[in-house]
Formats: structure tokens, sequence, C-alpha cells
């Protein structure tokens, strides 16, 4: 059996030239056709609403408007151009928030994304009010419970108020123990 002669540099790139060992480079697709499903699909399930906004509305443009103002919905415009908030706004604060237009708009898009809202359209009539966050309920503090009176000043005190009707009856008893209490307490500490 012969061996093939090897051919030549000049002759294996004539071959090399005619034959592509490897396919033609393709240009990757672009991530933003990839990602568009997926980007959809979470504006539909978080939105980008007035539902939304509704949410977060007092973070978003504070408490003076937002107890005005209520976000109703997003008419969203063609192609890239922003699109319009609608808010429903108490007929009072129409012209607040027709001079705060621009403040609204800026705060609207650094939550929602750049050139999301363009202009607001206001829609006159009752607001109603924010569902209450859950805020921690000031501790009251609690008194020390009274001392007792000393028998002859409680039945003074009682005697005093015995014409009067049960609600104001037990009220007053009550404060005038408490104002015993203190006068007493003044008594033992004149410093106080």
């Amino acid at each position: 059996m012969s061996r093939r002669p090897l051919p030549t540099e000049e002759e294996a790139r004539r071959i090399l030239a005619q034959r592509r060992t490897k396919p033609p480079l393709r240009t990757p697709p672009r991530a933003s056709h990839k990602l568009q499903k997926f980007i959809k699909s979470l504006d539909d399930k978080f939105g980008r609403s007035a539902n939304s906004l509704e949410g977060r509305w007092t973070e978003i443009v504070g408490e003076r408007l937002a107890r005005v103002t209520r976000p109703v919905k997003i008419i969203k415009a063609r192609g890239n151009t922003p699109g319009v908030l609608e808010l429903r706004v108490v007929t009072s604060g129409a012209l607040f928030v027709q001079h705060q237009q621009q403040d609204i708009i800026a705060q609207v898009n650094l939550f929602l994304g750049a050139e999301t809202v363009g202009k607001i359209r206001i829609q006159q009539g009752p607001v109603k009010p924010l569902a209450a966050t859950a805020q921690p309920k000031p501790k009251t503090r609690s008194l020390p419970p009274l001392p007792p009176l000393p028998p002859a000043q409680e039945a003074e005190l009682e005697a005093s108020v015995a014409h009067l009707p049960e609600p104001l009856r037990k009220a007053l008893t009550k404060l005038g123990k408490a104002a015993y209490a203190r006068s007493k307490d003044e008594a033992d500490d004149p410093y106080r």
C-alpha cells in the first residue's frame, strides 16, 4: 500500500479556502428578546399599574399628598412615550396637586421606572382612606393604684357627692381620691 503524498503548503491553503471547517459566526440574540416574556410575566404578576402604586402611595408621594389623592390607573401610551397617571383627588386638594404635578411624576417614575409616566390627569371626587398600616400603639402610662383614704375622709367625700347621678358620682369620687393622694404626696415631699 502506497501512501498518498501530503499536499504542499500552497495546495493546503487552497483546499482550506474552499472548505469551511467551522460554521459561520452568528451574532447572539439580544437579551431583551429573551427576557421580554419573563419581564411581561412579572409585570402581569406584580404590575406596573395603579394597584402596585396604591399599596405604597404614602411612601411614594408623602403623607400630605397621600391624604388627598389616590392612583386610579396608568394609561399606557403607544410606542416608547410615557403614559398618563390618572389620580383621584379631593376637590379641595386639586390645586395643590396641580402645583405638585412634576414632583409627583418624578416620584412615581422613581418607583416604576424612568419615563413610565409623563402626565397626570386629575379626577376630582371623594378619596377612600388608605388602608391602615399596622403601627404599634403608643404605650399608655399606667398609674400606681391610689392609697386608701382614711375612713373619715372617705365618708366625707362620699357624702359630698351622694346627691349626684351614678356615673358622675363615681368619677368625682375617683378624682377626689386622686387629689387627696396627690396632696398627701406633696405634704410628705416639700421639694417635689
